[in-house]
């Protein structure tokens, strides 16, 4: 493993657990066991460093995204492995970080809101309107305002000052809000997917 990289994921497993505010470069060297030197000899500051661990885990993100649309036999099904997809990666996310990311490095910020914006956004809606071809998602509603909306949620999750990460976790937080958006949406048709995905027996 290159160099850049070693202190890419040495600084991802540190902010994960620690959140980024808290974490210095000698920190992240002491972590590596490399001198605070080398560090700056790849990255110029904390900030630079942030932004390209952003950028780079954004496109993971983004393929991974892909990868569990393309192979989802339908969107009640594609939005269920999402979910446990989510699960995995906010259960090892200190809370923090995306107050951090927001207060002390509005640069990386704006790069996620841009994804969520240009990707997510547009991801959510091709997703809604699969669902109306497949008849599980109603077809009276608007997929771009409610695509919108939802990336909405999904930042809302993030706001500590709604749901303070001392009494809330962030991925029940998140997939609540999923859950709640995709039962919105749904058909009959859909519903009853949905139940039988999560093992759930509901009366009618």
């Amino acid at each position: 493993m290159e160099i850049k990289d070693r202190i890419l994921l040495g600084a991802q497993e540190l902010f994960f657990k620690y959140g980024i505010k808290s974490i210095t470069m000698d920190d992240i060297a002491k972590h590596l066991a490399i001198s605070k030197k080398t560090i700056y000899h790849s990255f110029a500051d904390k900030n630079e460093l942030v932004e390209t661990l952003l950028s780079n885990s954004l496109k993971k993100d983004e393929n991974e995204f892909n990868e569990i649309h393309d192979g989802a036999a339908n969107v009640i099904e594609e939005v269920m492995n999402l979910m446990k997809h989510m699960g995995k990666m906010f259960a090892k996310v200190n809370p923090n970080i995306f107050y951090d990311l927001q207060k002390y490095h509005p640069g990386a910020w704006n790069k996620f809101k841009s994804f969520k914006e240009d990707c997510m956004a547009k991801m959510v809606e091709q997703s809604i309107k699969r669902g109306i071809k497949e008849g599980l998602v109603r077809t009276d509603v608007n997929a771009k305002i409610l695509a919108k909306l939802r990336i909405e949620q999904i930042e809302m999750g993030f706001n500590p000052d709604i749901f303070p990460p001392d009494k809330f976790k962030m991925v029940d937080v998140q997939v609540t809000l999923l859950d709640h958006f995709l039962l919105g949406i749904c058909t009959i048709k859909g519903h009853k997917l949905f139940n039988k995905y999560k093992e759930v027996t509901e009366d009618e």
